[in-house]
């Protein structure tokens, strides 16, 4: 049918591509961009030498060009001393001479910005940055007219534009009214482009002006401002008023309906009518194979995956719009009293308050990372065929035949790595039958990792999971631009990666809330980690979330150095923002257990018993900062190997992690810890019981499954991102997201090119015991058996209080105070967690001359 229907359709003419579109695919096209890139670079290069070189030349060029320019450009007799020849020097005359000066300078700047945009190599958008170089040329040039007119030689300084301009405003308003003018415009350009300066200009005022209300001249403003707005609005989206204020959805249009508030008046609302855009892929398609079993085919690489369509022009929606707007002019109704006596400010003061308190403003210009920085890594499914799916069917069908075991219907559920084939066993026949046949099927498939789900959780079937000839990659851009992760309104939103029917898995790590994850070297476990902190990058605002980074391996998570005044926390001393020696992570760990208690103090407080009801009461100004109050952001602790951390550190670091983890969840700290190593030595009773979530790459064998997940299967997963997770109940299986080391490169790059914090978020310090400090302890009491102690450890070799105890048949207490006095004479080194300390003396003869100097 679908050829005969090819046959018929008629053929159409191809329409001719309007200019405009012509010359927008023109613009995007990669060697057109390069090209013009390259020039621009070249232009600012070109006119930055020749501007400096007309500094100290511009006379002897000057008046030969004032002459005739023509003939000077292309007369080969005349001459310039200009270091770019006279194509330069004409272009500094007319430039820096004739027009701007030397504030002609910032040209050199912008066309190199512009090559960088053509490059792909700068993000932002050149529209603002080109109307704050205009207005920085034209005012420099008049405000050097004004200070420099009256000294010879200077013409340079200013140019002829400059002066021009200096003279026209100084007749009509005067010198000083000439100098009140240009600190006007000036201000009101740093309240534009400098987020907050409006707030100090009002500040300073209210300071010189004590009963001036400085709040009250904004109020007008605020009124104007919102009239123009809604103006505006109506004329360009169309609006119309509404007297319904609850949102609605047309489901035969697919529209919604928004109403924005913008001032107090009831009556005075603004309806937008919002086409939500989707776009439906191909729908799901079932082959069915009409034998006795019923055999039936779902495609569900295909099925009703709802993703929103990009918009490429990166247009702000107009609720966004009119935040972003607001906040400029939100102090004119801000009047805060802050009472002395309470935590909560009174009500009277909380219904002055015009907006709610936004901890985003600090970096108000900062733009999540684009979805374009991300790769598609063949995300085409490649197609499962057919013959496959028959012939695996069929061997399925004659191993159960085998053994004498009957089934009434198959289905197979394509997903990107592994085909489900769900089996309805005959009435009779045993489920643990069937679940100890998983090595004979495996043979008769002659595949790995097939794995017997028995039963399905509530549908009644038995699955068997069988890997795909073909095996698809799980793009983590496939994810990103899912509706699943797009429309979520989860807190921390981790998109992991895809299920056996490719839908995407997306979990909120706040109810996770601590997360373990196990996997033998090369099967997943550091691109699992990567894709979980690259969900947080495309979500969540540097303001609302902080990461610590553990890497003990120093080299998995280096990439994210570049993000340390966005979203990374350290300690105030820290040497690297990734922590990366054992010691400083044992003093890390502590410090957050001192920021949890903190933020417990400040909860109880607040009267809250989580970090979101606290935030909410924070961002509605009903908590008072001069008490101590702050926003907390949420923080992520990323270990990358606990293994290493335990055999060196031991209890030290194991037992303030177990705290974290039992208490940490209510305060927004959350926990990821990751090994290559899941022994019950490593991961112990005491971290188990804390990490309900765990996820599993492919593991050696049973025991370390078991030792993950408390049950068998992590063993038979076929790697490259195979993966089970579990929340405390059943087992998922799961394609992990693939994201590449060049897109982390891009997406920190992007990050950190944009503004930042002038620090990183510190941590609190640490509590050290002054025992442990070099020089601490007294060594003038030392202890009577300081010196027979002393010669025990040299001669053993072995700094170990428990050697003392037992040799010198004393308390563990008494030896302890002796290995300290030990350290603090140098004879032994520092604390190794479980380890014996190091000796620093390897013989009796040096010993005697270290104990004679002794006091």
């Amino acid at each position: 049918m679908a050829t005969t229907g090819r046959k018929k359709s008629k053929t159409k003419k191809k329409a001719a591509v309007p200019i405009k579109d012509r010359i927008q695919n023109k613009i995007q096209d990669k060697k057109f961009r390069t090209w013009w890139g390259m020039f621009f670079i070249l232009i600012s290069l070109l006119l930055f030498i020749a501007f400096s070189s007309s500094v100290s030349t511009w006379k002897d060029d000057q008046d030969i060009i004032d002459l005739n320019w023509f003939d000077y450009l292309f007369n080969s007799s005349a001459s310039s001393e200009n270091i770019a020849g006279k194509f330069g020097a004409l272009l500094s005359y007319i430039f820096v001479y004739k027009w701007f000066g030397i504030a002609s300078f910032l040209f050199t700047f912008l066309f190199f910005l512009i090559g960088l945009k053509l490059l792909n190599a700068f993000k932002k958008p050149l529209l603002t940055i080109t109307k704050n170089i205009f207005f920085s040329v034209f005012w420099l040039s008049v405000t050097f007219a004004l200070i420099f007119n009256r000294k010879e030689d200077y013409d340079i300084i200013y140019g002829q534009f400059g002066f021009t301009m200096h003279e026209w405003i100084e007749s009509i308003i005067g010198f000083f009214g000439e100098i009140i003018f240009l600190m006007i415009t000036l201000t009101a350009f740093l309240m534009i482009v400098i987020d907050g300066f409006n707030h100090k200009m009002k500040g300073l005022f209210e300071k010189l002006f004590k009963n001036f209300k400085f709040s009250e001249l904004f109020t007008g403003f605020k009124d104007e401002f919102i009239k123009e707005k809604k103006a505006a609005v109506k004329a360009d989206k169309g609006i119309h008023k509404e007297t319904d204020s609850k949102p609605e959805l047309n489901k035969k249009t697919n529209e919604r309906k928004i109403i924005i508030d913008l001032d107090d008046d009831d009556d005075d609302e603004i309806l937008i009518t919002e086409k939500k855009k989707y776009k439906l892929l191909d729908d799901g398609k079932k082959i069915e194979n009409h034998d006795d079993l019923g055999f039936e085919i779902e495609q569900t690489n295909q099925k009703h995956n709802q993703i929103k369509e990009e918009d490429e022009k990166e247009d702000e929606t107009i609720q966004e719009y009119i935040d972003k707007e607001l906040n400029k002019i939100q102090y004119g109704k801000l009047a805060l009293d802050v009472t002395h006596n309470h935590d909560v400010m009174s009500e009277s003061i909380e219904n002055n308050v015009f907006r709610n308190y936004d901890p985003t403003l600090d970096l108000s210009n900062f733009v999540l990372p684009d979805i374009d920085l991300l790769e598609d890594h063949h995300a085409g499914n490649p197609e499962v065929g057919k013959d496959e799916l028959i012939r695996n069917k069929n061997r399925i069908v004659e191993t159960l035949k085998d053994y004498k075991i009957d089934i009434q219907k198959i289905k197979a559920t394509i997903g990107p790595t592994l085909t489900l084939y769900e089996i309805v066993p005959a009435p009779g026949v045993r489920i643990s039958k069937i679940k100890n046949l998983e090595d004979d099927i495996a043979l008769s498939l002659a595949a790995h990792g097939i794995r017997i789900i028995a039963p399905m959780p509530g549908r009644g079937t038995i699955g068997i999971e069988v890997p795909n000839e073909n095996p698809d990659i799980v793009s983590f851009k496939s994810l990103v631009k899912s509706a699943a992760f797009q429309d979520t309104k989860m807190e921390l939103p981790i998109a992991l990666g895809k299920t056996i029917s490719n839908e995407a898995y997306v979990f909120d790590l706040v109810k996770m809330p601590h997360m373990l994850v196990a996997g033998a070297t090369g099967q997943g476990k550091s691109v699992g980690l990567n894709a979980i902190i690259a969900s947080i990058l495309y979500k969540k605002h540097p303001a609302q979330v902080k990461f610590v980074l553990v890497d003990p391996k120093k080299v998995e998570l280096t990439l994210y150095q570049q993000l340390e005044h966005h979203y990374l926390a350290t300690l105030p001393n820290a040497k690297e923002p990734i922590i990366t020696d054992n010691h400083e992570v044992v003093h890390t760990v502590n410090s957050l257990n001192i920021e949890m208690d903190n933020r417990y103090q400040l909860l109880k407080k607040a009267q809250t018993r989580n970090i979101k009801e606290y935030n909410a009461k924070f961002t509605a100004r009903k908590l008072n900062p001069e008490k101590g109050h702050k926003y907390l952001p949420y923080i992520i602790l990323v270990i990358d190997e606990f293994a290493d951390l335990i055999m060196t550190a031991g209890k030290e670091i194991e037992l303030p992690i177990a705290r974290l983890a039992q208490l940490a969840r209510a305060i927004g700290i959350h926990l990821i810890v990751a090994t290559q190593r899941p022994s019950t030595n490593i991961i112990t009773g005491v971290i188990k019981a804390n990490f309900p979530s765990r996820v599993a790459f492919r593991v050696a064998s049973m025991i370390d499954s078991r030792t993950i997940l408390d049950s068998p299967g992590a063993n038979r997963l076929i790697g490259r991102g195979d993966m089970l997770i579990t929340q405390g109940s059943d087992l998922i299986r799961l394609q992990c997201a693939f994201i590449d080391t060049p897109e982390l490169e891009k997406i920190t790059q992007y990050i950190s090119q944009q503004q930042a914090y002038p620090m990183p978020f510190f941590l609190p310090e640490p509590e050290t015991d002054s025992d442990d400090e070099f020089g601490e302890t007294d060594l003038e009491s030392r202890d009577e058996l300081f010196n027979e102690a002393a010669k025990i450890i040299v001669m053993n070799q072995q700094g170990s209080t428990s050697m003392i105890q037992r040799k010198l048949s004393i308390g563990y207490n008494r030896a302890g105070r002796i290995v300290d006095q030990l350290e603090a004479a140098g004879i032994v080194g520092p604390a190794k967690g479980s380890k014996p300390r190091d000796v620093y003396v390897s013989d009796e003869y040096s010993l005697e001359s270290i104990l004679n100097s002794l006091p």
